[in-house]
């Protein structure tokens, strides 16, 4: 296993700045999930990662030792890392036991290791009954293990991954989700996984580094990142989210248009009367019945159902606070219905509220 340090990396293509001072700690056997949108240099991490790139300014560390600067670039193959591609990138022309067997080929490892090697491989994702078919019998999801057992036999010091289930529909994500996970828990690989899906980065990591126009955003766990965001763009990009311009009131509350709501401690950088964003997920929002609607406690208001759509695990609405033009999305158990031009009453608790600096003042 091994431990990784970004260093002020920085990488640029022309005047595009792909990757602006990066800086980011990676501990032995820790599996990270670089995640944003397209473009935000996620991928150009992983590539200076393997060794395909240079920086033009920082360094990367693997345990102790430059791998990577201006300078100096240790090889690719030199580097002890498997690389698995969105694409799968297995050859067509060789058996799934030739497949898995190519790397360990390439190193000369004596036939009985290597066949040993291949075996345990191929026990790890499931496919020890498969080994002598070609990739075109096989489906996308064991052309993917077919991918992962060929990257871990060579017994690579990190693993890394690009969009790797990208191609696969949403049943075999899934599945191959769940697979990855067991395999890095069987295995404790240092792992970095690129993913623009924020499922893949909350159900596998364990830690979320959230990237846009280069830069990391947020670092830190699914959970804390998810329920405490440290930016809007976070926020919004990490789930559904009601992002409400806001005043700051005091240090425990803020103002949405006439509406006072009372929120947790609000943070030193942020000063009385900055505008701010109250951040609230739809499923903090709890949908009360009118009779127990108390307009004297609170962040309880008094709501209209613009919109009322059915996603099978939940109920997702829309809501109109009423005598204002603030509407909230809240999401309920699907055996509630309220249709739309129903007046419901909702409560929204203090810890559920999320105190942000603007983005536009």
């Amino acid at each position: 296993m091994s431990s990784i340090t970004f260093k002020n990396l920085t990488k640029c293509f022309k005047s595009t700045i792909a990757l602006d001072r990066f800086n980011l700690e990676v501990k032995s056997g820790e599996l990270i999930a670089l995640l944003g949108p397209s473009g935000c240099g996620k991928t150009t991490t992983l590539q200076l990662l393997a060794g395909f790139t240079s920086p033009d300014r920082g360094r990367i560390i693997v345990n102790e030792q430059v791998i990577s600067s201006p300078e100096k670039s240790l090889p690719p193959e030199k580097r002890n890392m498997s690389l698995i591609f969105q694409s799968y990138a297995i050859w067509p022309h060789l058996n799934v036991f030739d497949n898995v067997a190519f790397g360990l080929k390439l190193r000369k490892i004596k036939k009985k290791e290597l066949q040993e090697r291949v075996f345990q491989a191929l026990c790890l994702v499931h496919l020890e009954k498969l080994a002598h078919r070609y990739p075109a019998e096989l489906s996308g999801g064991q052309q993917q293990r077919v991918a992962l057992a060929r990257a871990v036999v060579v017994e690579p010091q990190i693993l890394l991954l690009d969009e790797p289930l990208s191609n696969l529909d949403a049943g075999l994500r899934e599945t191959m989700r769940n697979e990855i996970l067991s395999l890095h828990q069987r295995l404790k690989l240092t792992t970095i996984y690129v993913t623009h899906d924020q499922t893949e980065a909350l159900t596998l990591a364990d830690k979320v580094v959230v990237m846009a126009a280069g830069q990391i955003q947020q670092v830190d766990t699914p959970e804390n990142i998810y329920e405490r965001p440290a930016t809007e763009l976070v926020a919004n990009f990490i789930g559904r989210c009601n992002l409400l311009p806001a005043k700051v009131r005091s240090r425990n509350s803020v103002q949405v248009d006439e509406i006072i709501f009372q929120v947790p401690d609000i943070a030193e950088n942020i000063s009385l009367g900055d505008s701010v964003s109250l951040c609230i997920r739809p499923h903090a929002i709890i949908i009360q019945p009118l009779p127990n609607f108390q307009p004297e406690k609170v962040n309880h208001l008094r709501t209209r159902v613009q919109s009322s759509k059915y996603f099978g695990e939940f109920r997702e609405y829309q809501l109109k606070i009423e005598d204002n033009n603030t509407i909230v999305t809240a999401r309920s158990h699907p055996d509630i219905n309220q249709k739309p031009g129903t007046l419901v009453d909702i409560f929204i608790p203090i810890a559920s509220c999320r105190v942000l600096r603007s983005q536009f003042p």
